[in-house]
């Protein structure tokens, strides 16, 4: 190819790949749900409120049970302790924080959860 043609090429890419970097920068990612069991929830000084969640084996993190921010109190309310959810969290303000969370059934172990 000519130096020409080859530079023509060459801005081409670069133009496809820019439009596809930002076509893909406009798509929100798909919510990952995480299954555990909730263990309580609590209010720490200054008003700040928490839920701990015990996280299910199959999570990336084995048996434990982490404390999450709750920006919003309805989220939580009506949740007994003990229930079983489905739930999503963000980094927000340099804290775990729960941004989606609803009631799901038991998860037997040895069974596929969805």
């Amino acid at each position: 190819m000519s130096s020409k043609r080859s530079t023509r090429f060459l801005a081409a890419c670069a133009l496809a790949m820019a439009m596809g970097c930002a076509a893909a920068q406009t798509q929100e990612p798909e919510p990952v749900y995480t299954r555990a069991r909730l263990t309580s929830t609590f209010e720490e000084a200054g008003g700040k409120l928490y839920v701990r969640l015990r996280l299910l084996p199959r999570a990336k993190i084995p048996f434990t049970t982490q404390a999450f921010r709750v920006r919003d109190p309805s989220l939580v309310a009506g949740l007994p302790e003990g229930a079983w959810v489905k739930f999503t969290t963000a980094r927000i303000d340099g804290e775990n924080t729960l941004t989606s969370i609803h009631v799901v059934e038991e998860c037997k172990r040895f069974q596929h959860c969805d």
